[in-house]
């Protein structure tokens, strides 16, 4: 956890670099070109300013909502962040295992989704044994939970 809440805050701080530095000094020379209604560089300048600034507040909140994750409070015995899943694809009759992370981290080629992605929110809260059915962008799939390791047995 402490890995993301890093990368967010580096994020934060190039974002708010680049908002009170980098970009007034961009607007003030593009102001020396002349006419603004004309001046793609003053525009261009005007729209990075209104993209940063909103970058800036979804990195605020997410950090606020990383930072209060607990993980005493996740639940011991059901599929939560920070659980090791294996699946048994009921379709294909193949094993799978996927580790639940946050978005931040998900990397699917290595095992890791985000708890926001949909098989992610189809395995959260449920335990060993349980099927669930998932539609993907692939369409519909169906697994049987057949090990569940939750962070807490990890530690």
């Amino acid at each position: 956890m402490e890995a993301v809440r890093e990368k967010l805050k580096k994020e934060l701080a190039e974002l708010e670099e680049e908002l009170h530095k980098k970009l007034p000094k961009e607007i003030q020379k593009a102001r020396e070109f002349g006419d603004l209604r004309e001046n793609a560089e003053y525009k261009a300048a005007l729209e990075r300013q209104s993209f940063v600034s909103a970058r800036i507040g979804q990195l605020m909140q997410r950090i606020s909502e990383v930072e209060s994750i607990d993980i005493n409070s996740l639940p011991k015995d059901r599929a939560a962040y920070g659980s090791k899943v294996k699946l048994f694809d009921l379709d294909r009759e193949t094993e799978i295992i996927y580790e639940l992370v946050t978005s931040e981290e998900g990397d699917p080629d290595k095992g890791k989704i985000s708890t926001a992605s949909p098989i992610g929110q189809a395995l959260m809260g449920k335990e060993e044994g349980d099927e669930v059915r998932v539609k993907t962008p692939k369409g519909w799939r169906n697994f049987e939970i057949a090990d569940l390791e939750t962070i807490h047995d990890r530690d």
